[in-house]
Parts: C-alpha cells; structure tokens; sequence
C-alpha cells in the first residue's frame, strides 16, 4: 500500500475531489487553510494581506497500483492550472489497523 499526500491552491479542490470520485477512492483526509510556498516557480500561499492565497492537502492511502493512475491525473491537474500549483508525493505504508 502507499500514502500519497497531494498538496494544492484552494483554486483546484474541486478537481482534485472530483479525482477522486473518478477513481472511486473513498477513504481520504483533507486540510484546508495550510500555508506553504512551491519550491520551483510558486508564488508563497500565506492566507495573508500580501499573499492571500491559502492551499489545501489531501491524504489518502491506495493499493501499489493505483498509484501511477493517480500521479498522471495530479499531473494533468497540473499542466492545466500552471498558475496555481498542485503536488503529489507517495509513501510505502508498512501496516495499518
């Protein structure tokens, strides 16, 4: 199993829902209101006067082969919204209960 943890602009939680509809991923867990800064070509997304902009983060724990599925789907989100950025990092899960 992995966790994939999906960083993203508020801007595009819709879609990432959506996603995950598509995919029939049911279990996750979703943040909203973090704060964070891209570290290529992000703008920082501070929810303040200076960078109002804030983003969202989603957790959720998949089967191996849903994995690569999931990463082109984060990446198409992606290449669309360049502007309001959209990442996505995999963990191995050694057990869960």
């Amino acid at each position: 199993m992995k966790a994939i943890f999906i960083s993203y602009n508020q801007a595009v939680i819709e879609k990432v829902e959506y996603m995950l509809d598509k995919l029939e991923i049911r279990g996750f867990t979703q943040w909203e209101g973090i704060q964070g800064r891209g570290s290529k070509t992000g703008d920082p997304h501070y929810g303040n006067h200076t960078w109002p902009e804030i983003n969202c983060a989603t957790l959720i724990i998949v089967e191996d082969e849903k994995v690569d599925i999931i990463l082109e789907k984060v990446k198409a989100i992606d290449e669309i919204n360049l502007e309001v950025g959209i990442r996505a990092f995999v963990w191995n899960i050694e057990r869960t209960v």
